[in-house]
């Protein structure tokens, strides 16, 4: 009895196997489909952050973002012209001054005086400098500016800014309303002044915008090296699939088409 296929027909077989396969690997439809695969694989889930972050800001409106629902928007009270002292004048009252505006405290009339250490108020009337206001003042202030049913739940003046105010210098009053919403409106500590507000809505929208541009860090740069190198990806994505439908056509209607 003969038995064919000793170890040299093995390792024949073994070698033909091998070059059929490496020939699959490298026919243009097989590699079209391998690098489409690959390619969807890396960019997928970004690609999905993209259209629900998108979403999400196309469907709240950024009115309600910014938190224009909930902050008072009253008509100052006019005064007359004589009674204010003059701009000048409330400037020189102050060292290093160098910009000077007409803001109100509550009822009261006050010029904003910057200067390179900060700001300071001065009676627009009186003409004579102002203390920073209390604390009573901040919660007349922040109660003053917000429009919803919620009482105050925390006043607090803070050193140690959370992320939600970056780029702002600390420290500041920030005051947080009851609510599920947690409107929550930030005031300066030297002129009371109503410097921003945030909620739960802006909060999210915050988190999906670092999510949507992938600048993880400061989450304002829209030119970042990683969403610059996705982008790129998810172009040559489109562009092995378009590579990948061409072989999805017979041959014979490719030919046909071509004639």
């Amino acid at each position: 009895m003969l038995i064919s296929g000793g170890p040299t027909a093995v390792g024949s077989k073994h070698r033909h196997q091998n070059r059929r396969s490496a020939a699959l690997r490298f026919r243009p439809h097989v590699l079209s489909r391998r690098t489409h695969k690959w390619l969807a694989l890396i960019v997928g889930v970004q690609a999905l952050i993209w259209t629900l972050s998108g979403l999400y800001m196309t469907v709240v409106h950024i009115d309600i973002i910014h938190g224009d629902h909930f902050i008072r928007h009253a008509e100052p009270t006019p005064v007359p012209a004589a009674d204010l002292v003059s701009p000048v004048a409330a400037a020189s009252s102050i060292s290093e001054a160098q910009t000077v505006k007409l803001s109100w405290l509550l009822d009261r009339p006050v010029y904003v005086v910057r200067t390179r250490s900060g700001e300071r108020l001065v009676d627009a009337i009186g003409g004579q400098p102002l203390p920073p206001p209390s604390r009573e003042q901040i919660e007349q202030l922040a109660e003053h500016w917000f429009t919803g049913p919620e009482r105050l739940a925390k006043l607090q003046l803070v050193a140690d800014l959370p992320g939600e105010v970056r780029g702002r210098q600390p420290p500041l009053w920030r005051a947080e309303f009851n609510g599920w919403n947690k409107p929550t409106l930030y005031l300066s500590p030297e002129t009371g002044q109503l410097l921003t507000r945030r909620h739960e809505l802006w909060r999210l929208f915050d988190f999906l915008w670092m999510l949507h541009i992938m600048d993880y860090e400061t989450r304002d740069n829209v030119n970042n090296w990683l969403l610059r190198s996705f982008t790129l990806l998810a172009f040559t994505t489109v562009l092995s699939g378009a590579w990948l439908l061409w072989f999805a056509f017979p041959r014979k209607r490719r030919k046909a088409a071509s004639r």
